[in-house]
């Protein structure tokens, strides 16, 4: 293992990245910054502002990047991992070698064309930017030097007969449930509000709403709508398909020596993303209703460390596997727990009908609120469409209402298997939960007024991984407290008096 220590810069071209960048931003500002002054100037005119605007613009980015390249300096030495960069202030981080749980690589297409990518070194603690070092950019073979040397770790106890290797691989029929996920209609009305925006920068927006509504001319409002809404959805999922061919294309997960799961992926940003086994806890499926009803489910790992600053909370750093048939992930979560059976297709414990009533409430209550807005002020503004509005909603609204929340309580669930505690709940995205039992920390019991009278108790395992908590909801008040019990002996007892549960 290389432990010189010695000073080394980024790759010299991070300079032609910057460049090449604000060359395309420059470019992107341009059109509608030369339509809004060619209406006011001559057209030579216009042309010299924009591209005097657009030389400034490139030559400041890349002066500015010059400087971070000058004064950015790291180093790996034999304890600690440095990072020096700063003009007036100077910053200094190291993170200790011992402490190092991910090093990330991520390559757009720009940096894998110049054969260059950008490492992230972090800790895995949730302390801001002092807990992570970002090398932007480095070369290919650097980043992968710098991933097994800060990686390289002795196999953890009890795997050292594990098998090394490929976990799972891109199977291109995949791709058939990217339309059904819920990023399909967002997609279909960004791209409506883009088309929109366009149409303003070049002044035209007025003429492709007249153009739409001539074609439209003889159809009723009713068909109109759904035209239109068919066209965004249309979109949507050819959104949805593209995005899941730059985020999945290539996937690979597989296990290292010493004990590392990898996550390789992407078409144009290539990502390889590592999980000590060390730090997982257990696994999460991840079912949302489109995904489910075609009997497919996506595996999140539940482990130590994953979210390491407010950039990436909301990244997909957990995803081990994207949406695939079902048996094909939990054969996946089987492998990866290093178990002959995987935890979360065992059989579980349904709680009581009690916690039916309980959705049923919520459903009907959330569904008659909006028909009962409508309904109020269509009566005091003596409106009559808001009352009609009220009256298509109620036929659509509470029967779906109703379906949800029968979904809902036929999806809890909770049991023991092996190792690992087992929760299941949700409808319009279902979770099965699979947490190792030594992963669990501590209990939280909560039972509200109504809990009590249905003899219902919510169980919350926390634990340092994943979402720091994972919840039992409405199970029956003994049972629950049964599991609690022996899911992880000796720590939920100080607190239970005469068979009570008590918050802790």
């Amino acid at each position: 293992m290389s432990t010189d220590g010695e000073w080394r810069r980024l790759d010299r071209r991070t300079l032609l990245v910057t460049a090449l960048v604000m060359c395309g931003v420059a470019a992107g500002g341009a059109v509608p910054a030369f339509l809004g002054l060619a209406r006011g100037m001559a057209v030579w005119q216009a042309l010299l502002l924009v591209a005097a605007g657009a030389t400034v613009l490139v030559a400041g980015g890349t002066g500015l990047d010059y400087v971070r390249w000058r004064r950015t300096r790291y180093r790996i030495g034999a304890e600690r991992a440095e990072l020096r960069t700063g003009l007036v202030l100077v910053k200094r981080r190291s993170l200790a070698r011992e402490r190092i749980r991910s090093v990330d690589l991520t390559a757009n297409l720009l940096l894998r064309i110049l054969g260059l990518v950008k490492v992230r070194i972090g800790t895995g603690e949730n302390t801001g930017g002092e807990s992570t070092l970002e090398l932007d950019p480095v070369t290919r073979a650097e980043g992968e030097r710098l991933r097994r040397e800060l990686l390289d770790r002795a196999p953890a106890a009890g795997t050292s007969g594990a098998v090394d290797g490929e976990l799972a691989v891109l199977d291109p029929t995949w791709i058939r449930y990217a339309p059904v996920s819920f990023v399909a209609p967002l997609l279909g009305g960004a791209a409506a509000g883009g088309l929109m925006q366009i149409s303003e920068w070049f002044g035209v927006q007025s003429e492709v709403i007249d153009w739409i509504g001539g074609v439209f001319q003889e159809t009723p409002l009713v068909w109109l709508i759904a035209a239109l809404a068919a066209a965004a959805l249309l979109a949507g999922v050819i959104g949805a398909l593209a995005l899941w061919v730059e985020m999945w294309w290539h996937y690979r997960l597989e296990r290292e020596p010493g004990g590392t799961l990898r996550v390789r992926r992407g078409l144009l940003t290539a990502r390889s993303l590592s999980i000590e086994e060390r730090r997982l806890r257990g696994v999460e499926l991840v079912e949302p209703l489109g995904v489910r009803l075609l009997r497919a489910a996506r595996v999140d790992a539940i482990a130590t460390g994953l979210v390491q600053d407010d950039d990436d909370k909301h990244a997909d750093h957990s995803t081990l596997l994207p949406a695939v048939p079902r048996a094909v992930a939990d054969g996946v979560a089987a492998r990866v727990l290093r178990e002959p059976a995987s935890p979360t297709g065992a059989p579980l414990t349904p709680h009581p009908r009690a916690a039916r009533s309980r959705r049923l409430r919520w459903s009907l209550t959330a569904a008659l609120l909006p028909v009962l807005v409508l309904a109020a002020l269509g009566a005091a503004l003596d409106a009559p469409a808001l009352l009609y509005a009220a009256g298509a909603c109620a036929p659509v609204l509470l029967p779906a209402a109703v379906l949800l929340a029968l979904d809902a309580y036929r999806n809890l669930g909770h049991g023991i298997h092996g190792d690992y505690l087992v929760a299941r709940s949700g409808a319009l995205r279902r979770t099965t939960v699979a947490l190792q039992r030594g992963g669990v920390i501590g209990w939280t019991l909560k039972q509200s007024y109504f809990q009590r009278r249905a003899g219902l108790l919510t169980v919350t395992a926390t634990t340092a991984a994943g979402d720091g908590a994972y919840a039992i909801h409405d199970a029956d008040e003994t049972e629950a407290l049964h599991c609690a019990s022996a899911a992880v002996p000796h720590l939920l007892e100080p607190f239970l008096i005469r068979g009570s549960a008590k918050d802790t």
